[in-house]
This record gives C-alpha cells, structure tokens and sequence, in this order.
C-alpha cells in the first residue's frame, strides 16, 4: 500500500481535545442539556400527578421521594435548568435581534445567565421553603 492510499487518522473536526473551552461553548452545551434536563423533568411531572391521582398512599410515597435529599437535589437540579433555559433563551432572542455579537458582550451576557440563574433558583427554593 502506497503511503498516498494510508488511511488517515485524524480527529474529526470541530474535535473537543482539539479546541480550547471557552465560556460561549460551554454555556451553548449547558443550553442543550437543560432543555434535555427539562424534558426529562416534565416526564418526571408527569409521573407525579399520576401519583396523586391515584390513592393517598402512592402520593405519600412519591411525596417521600421528593422530599428526601436525593429528591430535593433533583428538584434543586430542575429548578435551575428551567432558569438557566429561560435566561439564555432570552440571551439568543437579543443574538437573534443583533445585539451582543462581541466578544466582550457575549462574555458579560453568559456570565449575568449564570449569575441569575443561581441567584433566581436560590431566591425561588428559600421562598418555596418559607411557603411550606
């Protein structure tokens, strides 16, 4: 075999181990997760009201579930997908308008998403707690 005909193996691009992280890519595969996260999360919804439609005792379970610390992270976990979710949602809605295209811009909106993200989730659970 003739070196022109060697297979060639080299990544496939654009290629992780290739590319430096940066903040905008990392905030664009947390958007795509979230909204998995939040698929998933309204299936888990779903399943709930389930529950509480059938008999007290099976919501008493499930209740049980939810309010142990495994079920508090998930919801904890939710809470935050849907904030981060809605918060770069509104970040692409001003890209999609052509606004915040530079590189200062991008960085200054993705950290604020993170910011209120945290800060919205934080304020939403210690409210939620106060109300029960």
């Amino acid at each position: 075999m003739s070196v022109a005909n060697r297979p060639v193996h080299r990544p496939l691009s654009p290629h992780l181990q290739v590319y430096k992280w940066q903040l905008t890519s990392v905030l664009s595969i947390l958007h795509r997760a979230t909204g998995i996260a939040l698929a998933v999360g309204a299936l888990y919804l779903t399943v709930w009201v389930m529950f509480a439609a059938a008999t007290p005792a099976t919501y008493a379970m499930f209740q049980s579930f939810n309010t142990s610390i495994l079920g508090r992270i998930f919801l904890g976990g939710w809470l935050f997908c849907g904030f981060y979710h809605l918060c770069n949602g509104i970040r692409h809605l001003f890209w999609d308008a052509g606004y915040g295209f530079e590189l200062k811009d991008a960085y200054r909106s993705g950290w604020t998403v993170v910011a209120v993200s945290l800060i919205a989730t934080a304020a939403s659970w210690i409210v939620g707690l106060r109300l029960v």
